[in-house]
């Protein structure tokens, strides 16, 4: 993939108009910069070769993408996504392109240009130095999340969910909730990525299409993809739910989605204990399921609260999950741990 990259940037081909489908006017700020809050810059494709200083440092992966590090205006630096060329591809670019440009939430990474003069496109993002919440939290030898960390990042990430559900003017589903999408800034904050497989225009369910399954784009990832959605092809926000809960889930116990070794599934291993853990006398039951290498160092009420909303989220039946604004009360009311979120916020203003 990367020789194929390599390739495609050697190519000396015919600049092209912009592909997005929001209008240029639509897009706050200008192309002079990316500092300050709105700004969304146009890149050209010899800035986007000169800042990741000819795309020398890779760090991150997908399927059809690389992301580089960059260096931006000062000492700032960025994180720029490079989609492979094709024309599915370049749809999706497209598409993604379109969705960011309407976005804005500080748990939600925050897109400062693009470019769009090649086959290749490209997106500049800001730059999360802790990586991805699948590094930090399975990775051995990474330095164990603290339990706060942790319930502060299930609570950002239901509140991004939130506002892609119910505070867009077109209500998005992400369609690839999961812990390399979850990216965590210098103070461990969540930030979610790859909007790639999502959808716009949602109210609580959409029909794909009559095409094949095989030609619909949001597919997921094994051990986070909602088991309604594969059984029935229908897209909804509850799909995202249904991932949240099992990244609530890997935040308590510390255990990955899916062992492709194995081919065991988290939910399939946690789910039997999971049935009257918010009973009283569970303490033990609840106090086993949390990740040993916290030592103890965890709240049980808590503990007993994520995994209350976890089972909650997976639930087979639709409307029993909860909405993501009702998984933010629920958290609010039972996880203290979370209160200095609350603290920075005021700082902030």
């Amino acid at each position: 993939m990367g020789l194929l990259f390599r390739c495609y940037r050697l190519r000396k081909l015919e600049r092209r108009k912009s592909t997005s489908t929001v209008q240029p006017d639509q897009i706050k700020g200008n192309d002079l910069g990316v500092d300050g809050e709105g700004f969304v810059r146009k890149f050209r494709w010899e800035e986007i070769k000169a800042n990741t200083k000819d795309f020398s440092r890779v760090i991150g992966q997908g399927g059809f993408s690389n992301v580089y590090l960059a260096n931006l205006s000062g000492s700032s630096r960025g994180a720029v996504k490079i989609h492979a060329a094709s024309d599915r591809l370049n749809q999706v670019f497209k598409q993604e392109l379109d969705i960011l440009l309407r976005l804005r939430h500080d748990n939600i990474v925050k897109l400062l240009g693009y470019c769009d003069d090649l086959e290749e496109g490209a997106m500049v993002f800001e730059y999360a130095p802790n990586g991805n919440l699948q590094e930090k939290l399975h990775e051995r030898e990474k330095e164990v999340l603290l339990w706060k960390t942790r319930t502060s990042i299930a609570f950002q990430l239901a509140q991004a969910i939130e506002y892609l559900h119910e505070k867009c003017t077109l209500q998005i589903v992400h369609g690839d909730i999961k812990p390399s999408n979850v990216l965590l800034d210098q103070y461990f904050n969540c930030k979610l990525c790859d909007f790639g497989s999502a959808k716009m225009g949602f109210s609580s369910t959409v029909v794909p299409p009559s095409c094949s399954r095989t030609k619909q784009v949001m597919v997921g990832s094994p051990g986070y993809t909602d088991p309604h959605y594969l059984r029935t092809g229908l897209a909804s926000k509850k799909n995202d739910v249904y991932g949240l809960g099992v990244i609530i889930l890997e935040l308590v116990t510390g255990m990955k989605a899916f062992c492709p070794e194995k081919g065991h599934l988290l939910t399939s291993i946690v789910a039997p204990n999971l049935r009257g853990i918010s009973e009283h006398g569970a303490e033990e039951k609840v106090a086993q399921l949390v990740d040993p290498r916290l030592a103890g160092e965890f709240d049980l009420e808590e503990a007993r609260c994520l995994l209350s909303i976890a089972a909650l989220c997976l639930h087979q039946c639709l409307t029993v999950r909860p909405s993501a604004s009702q998984i933010i009360e629920m958290i609010k009311e039972k996880i203290t741990s979370i209160g200095f979120l609350f603290t920075q916020a005021k700082d902030c203003h």
